[in-house]
């Protein structure tokens, strides 16, 4: 192996790589670009529509209630809502978004709850709908308070002590420290899964480029044709997918960690993530894990990405080759963050979904050395693999001259 004639063909492949845009866009544009427009931006967006949502004073209509005065009064009594007149065809103004909520009150309802009598108040809403869902909470909520009053009344009146309905309480205390909360765990999946895609997805274009794009632009014969051997030449490229691809992974993490706490001071409370009360943030031990296990998997999809482009003939060709490996890659990456999916010894072998898994365990401070052990030496062996393969594809006319 000739690490001067690998040299070579590396400076080469870099120059033009740093001359094309769509290289350029893929590794360093959107890594550093995409987690401030999620976590800021995004994440601004989303909170002011929420806010300003629940400002808002909803239209609510009332079936029924005509003999009970007392609720409808409760409900009329409540802030920021709109009681309108009963229509007939009050569902299709709820699905059609006119009127957020409809409350129907049973026939003689305040009689029969001074009877004592078990009655059913039904709140239709747009299960879905943002307004529909906040206009049906604000009513719930007036309705709950006025089942309590009246609970309450009851038990004054039999000189009874509110604790008689609850003799004891029942309570839950998570002794879990909140960086390995169930936030926490959702927070370093999406970590990994964000992690795993841009880090395919910073090694495609130029590993289509390399290969394909040579094809079209009648270029792969001269450089067959120079004095350099086919292995040479191979991992030559290889080293400038994997160059693309760990810089687009490296960038990533920075990103993430930097945007996120901007975003965490830009609240006056942290940022929350599954709603337990955990900060997002990314510690520098956890990025630079995250980077050291995402170097076997750079390999691995450089070589593969690599091997699949260089059947293609053209740009586009390549491109449809390579999006049903997107899926491939996707699948485990989500599979990842769904909840009770963790490490066991036979996902540490199963490509990117070992990664994935582990990087959700490292962005909470989990350190499974067994683990770290078996997916990194298993990573390593397949990355090796594609190698080889790719090696082998570059040593075919077939495969480089097809017609």
């Amino acid at each position: 192996m000739s690490i001067r004639n690998v040299g070579i063909v590396y400076r080469k492949e870099l120059r033009e790589a740093l001359r094309d845009r769509r290289t350029v866009i893929a590794s360093v544009v959107v890594p550093l670009l995409l987690f401030p427009l999620l976590s800021v931006g995004f994440g601004a967006v989303i909170t002011s529509i929420i806010g300003k949502t629940k400002e808002e004073s909803p239209k609510i209509m009332i079936l029924g209630g005509e003999d009970s005065p007392g609720v409808v009064a409760s409900l009329k009594a409540t802030p920021k809502i709109e009681i309108v007149t009963a229509a007939a065809n009050w569902k299709d103004l709820v699905i059609n978004k006119d009127v957020p909520a409809v409350i129907e009150i049973p026939p003689g309802f305040d009689k029969a709850v001074a009877d004592q009598k078990e009655l059913d108040v039904t709140i239709y809403n747009y299960s879905g709908d943002l307004k529909s869902e906040i206009a049906a909470g604000k009513v719930d909520k007036t309705l709950k308070s006025y089942r309590d009053d009246v609970v309450k009344n009851r038990l004054q009146a039999r000189n009874l002590p509110e604790s008689v309905l609850k003799p004891f309480e029942v309570k839950q205390q998570n002794i879990a420290p909140p960086e390995k909360s169930g936030g926490a765990l959702f927070f370093g999946g999406f970590i990994a899964y964000i992690v795993v895609f841009l880090c395919f997805n910073g090694g495609m274009h130029p590993a289509i480029d390399l290969t394909a794009g040579e094809k079209e632009r009648g270029t792969m014969e001269t450089i067959l044709s120079s004095p350099v051997s086919r292995a040479h030449l191979v991992f030559g490229k290889f080293l400038l997918v994997l160059t693309t691809a760990l810089a687009t992974a490296a960038l990533s993490v920075i990103s993430m960690g930097i945007s996120f706490a901007i975003a965490n001071s830009l609240h006056s409370a942290p940022v929350q993530a599954g709603g337990d009360g955990m900060s997002m943030h990314i510690g520098v031990g956890a990025a630079l894990s995250v980077f050291i296990m995402a170097i076997p998997l750079a390999v691995l999809f450089s070589s593969v990405l690599l091997t699949i482009a260089s059947f293609a003939k053209s740009y586009k060709e390549a491109q449809s080759y390579i999006m049903p490996m997107m899926f491939i890659v996707i699948i485990p990456a989500i599979a990842a963050m769904l909840p009770g999916v963790d490490l066991t010894p036979k996902l540490a072998l199963v490509p990117i979904l070992n990664v994935s898994l582990l990087c959700k365990e490292l962005v909470i401070g989990t350190y499974h050395w067994n683990f770290i052990a078996i997916i990194f030496t298993s990573t390593c062996a397949y990355a090796a693999f594609a190698l080889f393969l790719a090696v082998k594809m570059f040593q075919r006319e077939s495969v480089l001259f097809r017609s």
